[in-house]
């Protein structure tokens, strides 16, 4: 038994829960450093091929999560534990080796960075599912790291500027699959089955939209809106910290402090595009266009998944993946619809709106579900009440008319007395 008192233990608890949080900025970073990096090595056609593929190598990390990770912490029925497996951290590492020895090559890195992106969201999810806090430190450093001296080496223009930021990815992988203690639960097929099928149908809508952008509004558009989504994804960083952490367990410390790590990242964000940071990190395609709206309506696209994340982790503690997959759906069709239509504006700000209002109408339709969900279960429980009570009362009665029936059994002429 701990001899600290509780105040101190939650304050503990929450400055770990911080120092974690902070360090999924180093995953956020990567497909920010890539842009960046792409930006000094190719040509445009190349970085709006590369655009793309950081939006697919999101989706391909959000898929191995769903598979590897969110999976087993939906399974109600087990210990919901989980463990970073040994065949993705060497596909990481032969996908590290690829890309350095090709050198800055598109092909190579479009197909090693969905590997080394999986590799990234596992990892991390894993740490911060089991409260693996220090081992997250290190690695989140060693990514941060790397990433840094790729962008710097990019600024400098050398060839070799992928190279470091590789290597803190590969490191940062290894330092992630060292051995636990505990073992990964096995998941339910049919709760995996539809996880996995919610994640990608949600996934897709933003590679597709992205090709979209790619296909109508040109290269210099689709790395934009890639670099946008990029930036205004720092605040995903809580809010993916929140949602492991309320896939385990609700914990109000956990909403407050992402919630207020989201306000900080905005006005972080704020101030850098003040400072002209973001035109410096992605040259050309970020100054050349006016950036500060649709970075605004991004950041509002992200925040208002705080709305969002709370019902849908609820849900999923609940056991209810059938009706989250199909929320999913509905969410899905409506966001690429809404965002397909502002397409039609030719507005990179029309298109982060339409996002936005398809997560503010899935902040509604989840907490709608929500809210059935529980008044059925309470239903449900005060129906068992109300039964048990009744067949408590009935017993009662029987146990009271027994001795009675047993002396009309024993003084048969008792009734006509």
């Amino acid at each position: 038994m701990s001899l600290e008192s509780p105040a101190p233990m939650r304050l503990r608890r929450a400055t770990m829960s911080a120092i974690t949080l902070l360090g999924g900025v180093s995953l956020a970073v990567i497909p920010a450093a890539t842009v960046s990096i792409a930006s000094r090595l190719f040509t445009t056609a190349e970085q709006g091929v590369i655009a793309v593929a950081v939006t697919v190598a999101t989706f391909a990390g959000q898929l191995a999560f769903a598979v590897i990770v969110e999976s087993r912490l939906s399974s109600a029925g087990t210990e919901r534990r989980v463990v970073f497996p040994l065949w993705l951290a060497a596909a990481s590492v032969v996908a590290g080796v690829a890309v350095v020895v090709t050198g800055p090559n598109v092909v190579s890195l479009c197909i090693g960075l969905p590997v080394l992106v999986a590799a990234l969201e596992v990892g991390r999810g894993v740490s911060v599912a089991e409260r693996l806090d220090r081992r997250e430190i290190w690695a989140s450093i060693l990514v941060g790291a790397g990433a840094l001296a790729g962008v710097l080496a990019g600024f400098a223009g050398q060839a070799w500027a992928l190279v470091p930021l590789v290597a803190g990815i590969v490191t940062a992988t290894i330092v992630r699959c060292l051995p636990v203690e505990h073992r990964a639960s096995r998941p339910e097929r049919r709760v995996m089955g539809w996880v996995v099928a919610d994640t990608a149908i949600t996934g897709a809508v933003y590679p597709l939209l992205n090709s979209m952008i790619l296909a109508f509004l040109g290269p210099n558009e689709a790395v934009l809106f890639a670099a946008i989504s990029t930036v205004s994804g720092l605040l995903a960083i809580p809010l993916n910290f929140m949602r492991l952490r309320l896939l385990k367990e609700h914990s109000g410390l956990d909403i407050v402090v992402s919630a207020g790590a989201v306000v900080a990242a905005v006005a972080a964000l704020l101030v850098a595009e003040w400072l002209g940071v973001f035109g410096f990190l992605f040259g050309e395609a970020w100054t050349a266009s006016a950036t500060l709206l649709p970075l605004l309506v991004a950041c509002a696209w992200r925040a208002a998944s705080l709305a969002t994340t709370i019902p849908f982790a609820s849900l999923r503690r609940r056991g209810e993946v059938r009706l989250v997959t199909g929320l999913r759906a509905l969410v899905s069709v409506i966001t690429f619809a809404l965002a397909g239509l502002a397409l039609l504006t030719g507005s990179l700000a029309a298109v982060f709106a339409g996002l936005l209002l398809a997560e503010l109408v899935s902040a509604v339709v989840y907490e709608a579900a929500r809210r059935r969900r529980v008044a059925a279960g309470r239903a449900v429980a005060d129906a068992a009440g109300a039964a048990g009570t009744a067949h408590a009362a009935g017993t009662a009665r029987a146990d009271a008319a027994g001795p009675a029936r047993h002396v009309r059994d024993e003084h048969p002429e008792g009734d006509a007395s």
